[in-house]
């Protein structure tokens, strides 16, 4: 309708532009014109009706969709209707089912409470236990009956049945297999593990611990006593012999408790700069009480060959005293007597040298115990003052330090004692062959001046 509106408006305007054009100059026939207008109408009618005819077939086709979408709708809820009819009566013969099972079930159901609680309890026994390390398969089993939600079958109930016996037997055996362990370095390696029951386990380098997030055995960073390390490597090569071995009843917190004992040296570190003091002294005693000891030793072989021989030699205090004789026996008894005194008062300091020194070591030692001791003891008191006494590690490192230097204290006095009693005796033997070798020389020479 716009475009007939348009093309007759185009007609009008151009008839009354050709009427002025016309009585303006009256050059060009009107005919032609009008016959150019006509066609150009008739074109654009011819169009108007095309568009139109297309606009009634798509009007046409929306309306043939809309009646089959329609269609569809309608088979689809009558498809709903049957589903939720049929989705009815199948719910209802589901609680007519269900309510027959309860009713079937009877003591059944008792007897999978019990299954599932008794699946519970082995599923904790089971990750625990040292023989979970061997046979590691049947921790998922169990932990799949004390979850299971539906009744358990015969053959089910007769398994857990069996790895229960399994266990008990077990726990009661010694048994050596190939297997997986974990050493100190993280790595993982195939040796040949034997197990003592449910108590311990171990290869060739110590006892294992069982890990019981990742299912395997680790060798333990520190091993027991020797002692306990052989009796395993007997049982190991026993044969079937009875052997006594050592075992961890708690199966492995006491093996657990082991490794977190501090070693030599973190004890030694516990008694602090007290305890390094102690230390040095009893070093520095050691070394001289071996030295001086060493020293007489040599200084009394030395005189008593000098004592079985005539020759006089320089090398040795009996020798130096027996020159001092030679050259002075011309003199008087009395005379020679203070001189023989005298050489032998100069051999005594060179004798008794140092021993003092590790008498003084001796005595210091504990009296620095003694002193580690109070200033752990305050430092003890120090911390109950400003924490107080809930929680035990803060107390344990001073009274580590009081223990620890008393310790060391006694440790290095009772041995510097009795090195010192050791030297002593040495240097008191050389004094004494010295005086009587010099009482000797004296009365002989008195003898001869009286003859």
């Amino acid at each position: 309708m716009y475009f007939i509106r348009k093309t007759i408006i185009n007609t009008c305007v151009i008839v009354v532009f050709l009427s002025v054009y016309s009585n303006a100059s009256h050059a060009d026939p009107i005919d032609d014109l009008l016959s150019r207008i006509h066609q150009q109408a008739t074109t654009d009618n011819n169009i108007n009706k095309k568009r139109e005819k297309e606009f009634k077939q798509s009007r046409d086709r929306q309306q043939q969709l809309l009646f089959n979408a329609k269609a569809t709708l309608s088979n689809e809820a009558k498809k709903r209707d049957q589903l939720k009819a049929i989705y009815t009566q199948q719910e209802k013969k589901l609680v007519k089912v269900e309510n027959e099972l309860h009713q079937r079930m009877g003591v059944l159901g008792e007897l999978f409470g019990v299954a599932r609680q008794v699946a519970g309890d082995a599923l904790g026994e089971f990750e625990n236990s040292l023989i979970s390390a061997q046979l590691n398969d049947r921790i998922n089993f169990v932990k799949q009956i004390s979850k299971s939600k539906s009744l358990p079958s015969i053959s089910e109930l007769e398994n857990l049945w069996f790895l229960l016996q399994q266990e008990v037997i077990e726990s009661g055996r010694v048994t050596s297999y190939a297997g997986k362990v974990v050493t100190g370095d993280g790595n993982s390696m195939e040796t040949n593990i034997v197990r003592v029951g449910s108590f311990n386990a171990f290869n060739q380098n110590g006892f294992l611990k069982y890990s019981q997030d990742t299912g395997e055995l680790t060798e333990l960073s520190v091993q027991p006593n020797s002692i306990y390390f052989d009796e395993v490597g007997e049982l190991a090569t026993s044969n079937g012999q009875v052997t006594a071995v050592g075992i961890d009843p708690t199966r492995g917190s006491l093996l657990s408790l082991l490794v977190q004992l501090p070693g030599l040296w973190e004890r030694v570190k516990q008694g602090k700069l007290v305890g390094y003091i102690i230390i040095i002294i009893g070093i520095c005693g050691l070394l001289l009480a071996v030295y001086r000891y060493y020293n007489l030793s040599l200084t009394l072989k030395k005189i008593l060959q000098q004592k079985s021989r005539k020759d006089i030699s320089q090398d040795n205090p009996l020798g130096r005293v027996l020159n001092v004789f030679s050259q002075a026996k011309n003199l008087k008894p009395a005379i020679l007597e203070k001189k023989l005194d005298e050489a032998i008062l100069r051999e005594i300091p060179v004798l008794e040298s140092a021993i003092s020194t590790i008498k003084i070591l001796a005595v210091i030692a504990p009296l620095l115990g003694l002193l580690g001791t109070v200033t752990g003891m305050i430092g003890t008191f120090q911390s109950i003052t400003l924490f107080g006494t809930g929680d035990p590690k803060l107390m344990s490192s001073g009274i580590s330090q009081a223990l620890i230097t008393t310790v060391l204290g006694l440790t290095v006095a009772i041995p510097l004692i009795f090195l010192h009693s050791l030297v002593m005796s040495k240097s008191k033997a050389c004094i004494l062959i010295l005086e009587e070798q010099s009482a000797g020389l004296a009365a002989q020479h008195a003898e001869e001046n009286q003859t």
